[in-house]
């Protein structure tokens, strides 16, 4: 196959998936820019991750599934998705344990079957919403999600004075009075997740004070930041570092999704701003909110899709 691709928010390297192959018994070479990798047949082993990776950890419990034998996989990423392909791959016939500690031990079996499953809902997307209704002030309740999986993203908004209120499956959130500051540094789940950040620079880009995000996963996570200054925000980014210096508002331009955590920061950048908001290649939206802009518009936002022509 050839090599992944990708946002391009940094390094997006897949050696650990490599090793975790290897580990397994495959034969792996990477030549001209294709990863060619075969094998008679895949072998338990017990490997661990330098970093906890998320899908490393998943493609290696998906080829464990099969292999001969048992699979240990230390320092395993634990996000939630990890339980849930767990959750899934046992359903089909599998022997997986342990997702969502670092420690997870898959014993091989012979095949699997087909079932019926329904897979989690997205933490970004709803967590993108969360931050859409402090940023502008508003009033949103996201059902069918699960609460706890976003206790990072409401313990941050709860610290900067939103108001979050959780029920079974569903958060509400609003905004009575002045936000305020806060510091945030991404780590792995159940840490602050490196996906929500570029949506928070654009709510923190107007409340009042200081505000720094550390970039702990990707180091090139910052360039939607300059779209941000088009429209007037004040921030500076020094390395893995963005230092946000609340300006009263922002004001409407022609903005790039740089990326599609980005796209999604503009969006929430838009939907606060001053005037009229504009922005472009937003394919890489499209990857990771499905149909953002009706979604927006059915909570009372002034936002349509056109085409270049238009």
């Amino acid at each position: 196959i050839s090599m992944p691709g990708g946002c391009a928010i940094g390094t997006r390297p897949i050696d650990l998936h490599l090793k975790g192959f290897k580990c397994l018994g495959a034969d792996v070479e990477i030549d001209h820019g294709f990863v060619e990798a075969r094998t008679e047949k895949l072998k338990g082993s017990k490997l661990y991750l330098d970093f906890p990776s998320v899908g490393a950890t998943e493609n290696i419990m998906m080829a464990a599934a099969l292999a001969e034998g048992t699979t240990i996989i230390e320092n395993a990423a634990e996000e939630p998705e990890i339980v849930d392909l767990a959750n899934f791959l046992n359903e089909m016939g599998a022997d997986v344990k342990g997702a969502g500690t670092d420690v997870i031990r898959v014993r091989g079996v012979k095949n699997l079957i087909g079932c019926n499953y329904s897979v989690i809902p997205d933490q970004i997307e709803a967590g993108t919403f969360m931050i859409a209704a402090a940023a502008t002030k508003g009033d949103i309740t996201i059902k069918n999600v699960i609460p706890k999986h976003l206790e990072s993203i409401s313990a941050k908004l709860i610290e900067m004075g939103a108001i979050v209120e959780e029920g079974d499956d569903s958060v509400r959130v609003t905004v009575d009075g002045e936000l305020k500051g806060v510091n945030i540094k991404t780590t792995p789940y159940p840490g602050f997740p490196t996906d929500i950040q570029q949506p928070m620079s654009s709510l923190l880009s107007t409340v009042p004070g200081r505000s720094m995000i550390n970039e702990s996963i990707y180091e090139n996570r910052h360039k939607h930041t300059d779209e941000l200054k088009k429209m007037g925000a004040n921030i500076k980014v020094e390395g893995r570092v963005a230092l946000i210096d609340g300006v009263e508002k922002l004001t409407g331009a022609v903005v790039v999704a740089t990326d599609l955590r980005a796209g999604a920061a503009m969006v929430v950048a838009g939907l606060m701003a001053e005037g009229e908001t504009e922005i472009t290649n937003i394919e890489h939206i499209d990857r990771g909110y499905p149909h953002i802009e009706e979604k927006f518009r059915s909570l009372g936002a002034d936002i349509h899709r056109v085409s270049c022509e238009d």
